[in-house]
């Protein structure tokens, strides 16, 4: 049994670690640097899980740039590369996807293609129509950033877009190498998988939402926001879990899902899809006026990543309240030890911390790290409890 994977982000790579605990993987991307650092088991992105695996485990996972060498004689092939929203087209980016699948088909047609990538709906559809492949089918993953082996290993769900024998052994694989003893598997069609991706994202961004427009509403009446949330939490109902205000959703997957749906809904009747959209837009606009209010002069903003434990800064809520702080022409200086500089943008970047919070009239902080609450009195954050 080979099994190859194209793309070592946090999808590829976590796969690639567990299905290698009991299977022959042979892993590729274009980027050299990750490949080295891979191979010398260093992880390229925050997740403690493979950095574990890699001192512990032994693992039969073989990482290359070469592609034609990964895939070859590959029994299941599972593709793991990036697709962005694109606000022109108001669609998902699939060239590399589309790229990636083709030239699979041409190098080796007897393999199964997986698609782990996050597609639009009918994608999977028309790429066996356009390449007249049937052999492939769509299984979305449902990770956390961080986390995202650990959610392998203990998945909520594994769900398979086909009924296939070929389906049903890929499903064996996940569950073989996962630590979890009861696993539920959902087979179904590729439509059917594609669509469980978009709502299941979107109702995680529509809960976001309605903390944030509670907390919103709590802020502009001079009310506990921390004792109306644990009251309505504590119904089972509802759940005391993923109900921490924040600046906005953002991320890898939540902003571009949450459009890509509601692409997908251009002629069927809907409110609360678009109302998510809206409501994140309206959310971080909130955040900006806040600030505002305060007539600051400079404004520090700690961290642009969206939560601890994340090296991820792409669609932070922070960069359009940034947008809209320096449309008011207050100047923005950035504390993100992660980063020297940020092409395409005005702010500082400023390394050193205790420059940072002595520079900042007003720190605005998405969550509240240790190393700044010896300054509470400067920070505004909308972080009640103190966690992701």
């Amino acid at each position: 049994m080979k099994i190859s994977i194209v793309g070592l982000g946090y999808v590829g790579l976590s796969l690639s670690v567990l299905l290698s605990q009991k299977y022959n993987v042979f892993s590729t991307d274009i980027d050299k640097n990750k490949i080295y650092k891979i191979k010398n088991k260093i992880v390229p992105f925050f997740d403690n899980e493979i950095e574990k695996f890699f001192k512990s485990k032994r693992l039969n996972l073989t990482v290359t740039t070469n592609f034609k060498q990964t895939i070859k004689k590959s029994n299941f092939t599972i593709v793991a590369v990036p697709t962005d929203y694109d606000n022109k087209s108001n669609k998902f980016n699939t060239h590399i996807v589309e790229n990636v699948i083709e030239k699979i088909v041409k190098e080796e047609p007897k393999t199964t293609i997986v698609i782990k990538s996050t597609v639009p709906f009918g994608f999977t559809d028309k790429i066996r129509k356009k390449l007249k492949f049937n052999n492939i089918f769509y299984s979305p993953e449902f990770l956390r950033e961080s986390k995202a082996l650990y959610d392998n290993l203990f998945p909520t769900r594994i769900v398979i877009g086909e009924k296939n024998e070929k389906a049903k052994k890929f499903a064996d694989m996940l569950k073989n190498c996962a630590f979890a003893n009861k696993i539920n598997v959902y087979f179904m069609s590729s439509k059917e998988a594609e669509a469980t991706k978009l709502f299941s994202n979107t109702y995680l961004a529509m809960r976001v939402s309605f903390f944030n427009e509670l907390d919103t509403f709590s802020e502009s009446n001079n009310l506990n926001t921390k004792k109306i949330i644990e009251s309505i939490s504590s119904d089972s109902r509802v759940g005391n879990y993923y109900n921490n205000p924040s600046f906005g959703y953002g991320g890898y997957c939540l902003p571009k899902d949450t459009k890509q749906l509601l692409e997908n809904y251009k002629n069927i009747p809907n409110n609360i899809i678009s109302g998510v959209v809206k409501a994140n837009r309206t959310r971080k606009r909130h955040i900006a006026k806040s600030i505002i209010k305060m007539k600051p002069s400079v404004v520090g903003v700690y961290r642009l990543i969206m939560k601890s434990e994340s090296d991820n800064f792409r669609d932070s809520a922070i960069f359009d309240i940034i947008d809209i702080l320096e449309g008011k022409g207050i100047k923005i200086i950035v504390y993100e030890p992660l980063l020297k500089k940020v092409t395409n943008k005005s702010f500082k970047i400023i390394n050193k911390l205790d420059k940072f919070l002595e520079i900042s009239e007003i720190i605005i902080a998405n969550r509240v790290s240790p190393e700044i609450k010896h300054v509470r009195e400067k920070i505004y954050t909308r972080d009640i409890f103190g966690e992701n």
